[in-house]
């Protein structure tokens, strides 16, 4: 599949072949012109996930061609790339509705990871969030149970009111989704949509990125630059794991949502924005305020309207529609354009827990798809991939377990690490294979790989009683 299709506007015919080539090698469709009227022209004609021109151009220059096609299609992002001692002018087109800009000579990689983000900017904007669809190419919110009902309603009611909303649910449970939807069923669907992994970006750096700085504000700070909220002047920004934001960065935050203004890292000048905010977290922000994590203040001003999203485990009723959904969605992808399931095999994907959500059942589909060959997923296939999950799962509660029983031991609370943990893991084991077994020793031990008198000794030896659950 392609990356995305870009317009590249460059007259120097060295510089537009180095970079076709890149690009073409990342799988973006690329088409190239060397006049800024030109490319104007056809960008207002055609549809391009994202622009890439040069400042000074024939015909009409960079800082004009962006302001033009901002205006026209405020939702294509514009990257400008200008020389050193330009920066004051490339400032001016982000101003103007640039998404970003480059200063030359940059690095490739420096151009591949913004057009990355560009185009991806530009799908949250531009393709659909349907509801309750299972059969689409697009992004969809899939369910038709009581819990998803109320969701759908409630994204009707409040995407065209001007508040704030905060997004409550946890990982994989389509906080994005709803987000973006929200967006595009507001009356700020032509403005930008910047979206914000709080997370992802190191505490040093966010407060840059969502308000911008100055030149010489810190280390490496060589020119100025526009933050996120400049950035979505008028549109819509998604503050995504908000919970994880430190506290300068709250107390600024705090400020744009009262008075719709901030400063720069490192500047004097108060800027004005008028931006919605969507923020989503999956932790609690009430414990973490308690903790005085989380400004109080903050909040309140956050959660006007509050949209919780339920786990997969509390709709496991749509569970068969997101099934038809992803095999509809991703089996063309993986040579399996008529993809299906065993009933069985779905049965068992409705008894589980889902502690990653609809993005583990996603995960989960793909993988099917991949070694079914064409043929029905079956139930042992799906069950080969629970146990492969169930077992990367314990790897990361094992790590944490033995730092614990290290960490102790380091202490001087306990000298028989090694045995403990043995010891720890033994119980489970056999705690958790009886019980699926439902007391059949026999099935457990053939489970195990061990005899049955064994199991039977272990079973003692823990405490778990297997006369109350044996079974001939």
């Amino acid at each position: 599949m392609s990356s995305g299709r870009i317009l590249l506007i460059e007259d120097d015919l060295a510089i537009a072949s180095a970079l076709e080539r890149v690009l073409k090698a990342e799988g973006y469709e690329l088409r190239m012109v060397a006049r800024g009227d030109e490319g104007l022209a056809l960008a207002t004609r055609d549809p391009f996930d994202v622009v890439i021109t040069d400042l000074k151009l024939p015909g009409l220059n960079g800082l004009e061609l962006v302001r033009e096609l901002h205006a026209a299609k405020p939702r294509v992002p514009i990257i400008l790339m200008t020389a050193h001692g330009t920066a004051e002018t490339a400032i001016e087109a982000t101003k103007s509705g640039a998404y970003d800009y480059l200063l030359k000579p940059f690095e490739m990689s420096e151009l591949l990871e913004l057009a990355d983000k560009a185009a991806l900017s530009s799908r949250l904007m531009s393709e659909p969030v349907e509801f309750g669809i299972s059969e689409t190419w697009h992004d969809a919110i899939v369910g038709q149970s009581r819990s998803m009902q109320h969701i759908y309603k409630e994204v009707g009611r409040i995407a065209g009111k001007p508040v704030n909303v905060l997004i409550r649910g946890e990982t994989g449970t389509g906080k994005e989704l709803i987000a973006r939807a929200i967006y595009q069923h507001s009356d700020r669907a032509s403005a930008p949509f910047v979206v914000i992994n709080c997370a992802a970006i190191p505490e040093t750096l966010l407060e840059s990125e969502l308000f911008g700085h100055e030149r010489g504000a810190f280390t490496g700070a060589e020119n100025r630059r526009i933050g996120r909220f400049e950035q979505a002047d008028h549109g819509t920004i998604f503050l995504d794991e908000i919970g994880d934001m430190n506290a300068s960065t709250q107390a600024k935050l705090l400020r744009v949502l009262q008075d719709c203004s901030f400063q720069r890292l490192g500047g004097k000048e108060t800027i004005h924005a008028d931006v919605r905010v969507i923020a989503a977290t999956n932790r609690d922000l009430e414990t973490a305020i308690q903790q005085r994590q989380f400004r109080e203040d903050l909040f309140y001003r956050l959660s006007v309207v509050v949209i919780s999203l339920p786990p997969l485990r509390e709709r496991k009723e749509d569970i068969p529609e997101l099934m038809k959904y992803f095999l509809a969605r991703y089996g063309r992808d993986f040579g399996n354009a008529a993809a299906s399931i065993e009933p069985e095999a779905l049965d068992l994907l409705q008894s589980q827990n889902w502690p990653g959500n609809v993005r583990e059942l996603e995960n989960v589909v793909r993988k099917a798809l991949l070694i079914c060959r064409g043929f029905p997923i079956t139930a042992e296939q799906i069950r080969s991939l629970l146990v492969a999950r169930t077992v990367r799962t314990a790897d990361s509660s094992l790590r944490e377990f033995v730092a614990e029983l290290l960490s102790a031991a380091e202490r001087g609370e306990l000298t028989n690490a090694h045995g403990r943990l043995l010891e720890a893991a033994e119980k489970e084991i056999f705690s958790q294979a009886i019980k699926l077994a439902e007391g059949n020793q026999a099935k457990a031990a053939r489970w195990l790989g061990l005899s049955r008198l064994t199991v039977r000794e272990k079973l003692l030896q823990f405490g778990l009683h297997p006369r109350e659950n044996e079974r001939t």
